[in-house]
């Protein structure tokens, strides 16, 4: 996955909603340099100031980019009863650093995350033992939600309070996980691109990857 905004896809957006690089950085804040680096691929833009450059690319196109449009469907979760040492084999194999603790029924009760892990550790300096555990014992409370249709503005704003990833939920049941870097990166620019060219995304509901 990249991690900056395809350069492509940036400029395309630019100029289908009729903007010259100087017009774009001037309502969103920046240099017009910055603007050229980012769609030279030269520069990593923060999540801020990314988030500005397209809130102002949504006014001109008039296209609103929602949770279900960015994010991820193959959500591994974990069950309260799953030991630790499994968690922490799927976070080292998926790159992952957190992971979303559901019920029997699918419904979010909690979260696991790596800190929890390294705590354990650094406390009880047994690894067999902590590894042991389960997933209960150590757990947290669970990430923030929101529904496939909010506004991925929300959602940044969320991730911007300090939360690894928000889970998006339908029904009450995690359906999809969004994280920083699926913000950052060239998704939220491809379906800016289909607001506006008019076309739809349709949410497909996928079941959740337990362990």
């Amino acid at each position: 996955m990249s991690f900056i905004p395809s350069p492509s896809e940036l400029k395309d957006l630019r100029r289908k909603a009729g903007l010259t690089q100087k017009e774009l950085a001037k309502r969103a804040g920046v240099s017009q340099s910055l603007i050229a680096r980012i769609e030279k691929g030269t520069v990593n833009p923060r999540i801020s100031t990314l988030r500005r450059i397209m809130k102002v690319i949504e006014e001109e196109l008039g296209g609103k980019v929602r949770a279900k449009h960015i994010m991820r469907r193959d959500v591994i979760v974990a069950c309260p009863n799953t030991k630790i040492e499994e968690v922490a084999k799927v976070m080292w194999e998926k790159g992952i650093s957190q992971l979303p603790v559901v019920d029997e029924k699918g419904y979010p009760i909690g979260s696991i995350r790596e800190d929890n892990i390294v705590k354990a550790l650094l406390l009880y300096k047994e690894r067999e033992r902590v590894l042991g555990m389960k997933v209960s014992e150590l757990m947290e409370g669970p990430l923030p939600t929101v529904a496939p249709d909010d506004s991925a503005e929300r959602v940044i704003r969320i991730l911007m309070e300090g939360f690894p990833a928000v889970l998006v939920t339908e029904g009450g049941k995690v359906v999809g996980i969004i994280t920083k870097s699926d913000i950052i990166a060239c998704r939220l620019l491809r379906i800016a691109h289909l607001s506006e060219a008019g076309k739809g995304s349709t949410l497909r509901k996928s079941s959740t990857e337990g362990l």
